[in-house]
């Protein structure tokens, strides 16, 4: 298992993407993004199209345990960020969907990456609903990091290693 972590536009899609295409296709890409507006959907449209054939997306903005358990092979979960929102708003239960996320990527039959990021290095949100997020990105990247073995820190598109062999 691979976290793949940094701000927006560190490289984080495509240095995961590249990890999971070193392994043998298919390769399922877990996505967790829902188009709530033009600017989504062209963003989207963007990340399925640098993708080349032997990628079968699954849109799962919620249900993300079980598309990982369901992989046959490599996976890509593309965002944690993004899916951590989601439950939020639904106000679904946080930790009981991390505990089945990690127990679903340690079961995977091949490599897993995931992507998330990095929120935490900012100034403290204004408002109680952006801090709980925080906090709770920052509680779900720690947990999943244990679980790990490779931890990467994206910045300008070059990969740091946290943890692990590169």
């Amino acid at each position: 298992m691979t976290l793949v972590l940094g701000g927006a536009r560190s490289g984080k899609s495509a240095y995961a993407e590249a990890l999971i295409e070193a392994a043998p296709a298919p390769w399922t890409y877990c996505a967790t993004a829902q188009a709530f507006d033009d600017e989504m959907v062209e963003r989207i449209a963007l990340h399925r199209a640098r993708r080349p054939e032997g990628w079968v997306t699954r849109d799962v903005p919620m249900a993300l345990p079980e598309a990982v358990a369901a992989a046959p092979g490599p996976v890509l979960v593309d965002c944690l960020t993004l899916w951590l929102t989601n439950l939020i708003l639904a106000e679904a239960d946080v930790g009981a969907a991390a505990e089945a996320l990690r127990a679903a990527c340690r079961a995977a039959p091949g490599p897993v990456v995931l992507v998330g990021n990095e929120v935490g290095l900012g100034i403290v949100p204004e408002n109680a609903l952006a801090r709980r997020f925080r906090d709770a990105a920052g509680r779900l990247h720690q947990q999943l990091a244990q679980d790990c073995d490779r931890v990467v820190f994206m910045v300008a598109g070059l990969p740091m290693i946290v943890k692990g062999q590169a």
